[in-house]
């Protein structure tokens, strides 16, 4: 298994995040909202993080559940590849005013969410 998680995989471009919020799909579980979008088009999957400011003002805070949620993604990235497919964007969303005590918390919606 591959629990990497590389440059190539990281949603960056500003053209492919419009792309996914043009035409991508919502699904929200627990904490955690995804917009993703499949294309045949699309060569290689990308995977995106975000953590809404507005919420949480200080940078220390979004940044730890940004890498809670990036740990979610790498250690169960095959079953996410199997529910969203190989040639998807997709971006997570944290949209919780409350910040997780632990990374289990996390966890336990990200796998609600492939699974639903």
């Amino acid at each position: 298994m591959n629990f990497k998680y590389p440059r190539e995989e990281k949603l960056k471009q500003k053209n492919d995040i419009s792309l996914l919020f043009e035409k991508g799909k919502w699904q929200t579980c627990g904490n955690i909202r995804l917009i993703s979008f499949s294309s045949v088009e699309i060569t290689q999957y990308k995977v995106g993080v975000s953590v809404s400011k507005r919420y949480f003002k200080k940078a220390v805070d979004r940044n730890r559940i940004k890498r809670l949620l990036r740990e979610a993604y790498r250690l169960h990235k095959t079953d996410f590849l199997e529910k969203f497919g190989e040639n998807s964007l997709s971006m997570i969303f944290y949209i919780s005013q409350e910040k997780p005590k632990h990374f289990k918390e996390i966890e336990k919606d990200f796998l609600k969410l492939l699974k639903k």
